[in-house]
């Protein structure tokens, strides 16, 4: 998620709200919000306006590869302010479903929400990407590469963050686990 002025100033009447949109066509909504924006010479009206997402490494044919995973799929976040030229131009644009609120009225996100979201936009930003992990815990996996290859184990633990696994596999009759990158094991 960008990071630019992200701040919920309801001074000048802006508040967050969200849209349901075509999913899989976020940012070309997105995009064209943001041109008929500029058409309509509505700036003043429109903040940020935001598709919430967290940057994933996926590891496909050995090669690591950075992408924004989206939070929620179908959503977007939008920073204005709402009056009958601002609704309408919103429920105008193609792929464009309704804003989310109760009983046909739009309803602006809480404080509290606006807050955590952007929170988290922030504290994504400065982190690293999380490793997109094929597994869950309690799979059962095959070690293919290390100290303990051909071994057979449960996942026990994963950390997308550091793109580890906990495996727990059977050395001597015991339970053992080992921490492996996610790369090291395979599904069985």
């Amino acid at each position: 998620m960008s990071n630019e002025s992200v701040e919920s100033d309801s001074s000048d009447g802006k508040l967050w709200y969200v849209l349901k949109v075509q999913t899989n066509r976020e940012r070309t909504i997105r995009d064209a919000l943001l041109k008929k924006i500029k058409l309509e010479g509505l700036e003043e009206f429109f903040g940020e306006i935001m598709i919430p997402s967290e940057k994933v490494v996926d590891t496909r044919s050995g090669k690591a590869r950075e992408h924004d995973r989206k939070l929620f799929p179908g959503y977007i976040m939008i920073n204005m302010v709402l009056n009958d030229e601002t609704w309408y131009l919103v429920r105008d644009t193609g792929g464009v479903g309704d804003f989310a609120g109760a009983a046909g009225k739009p309803m602006p996100m809480e404080q509290f929400e606006v807050d955590r979201m952007l929170g988290k936009a922030e504290e994504d930003a400065g982190s690293a990407p999380k490793v997109k992990i094929e597994f869950s815990h309690g799979d059962i996996v095959k070690i293919r590469e290390g100290t303990f290859e051909a071994f057979e184990g449960t996942i026990e633990g994963i950390d997308e963050h550091n793109g580890k696994v906990s495996v727990l596999i059977e050395i001597f009759g015991r339970s053992t686990p080992v921490e492996l990158d996610h790369w090291q094991v395979e599904s069985v």
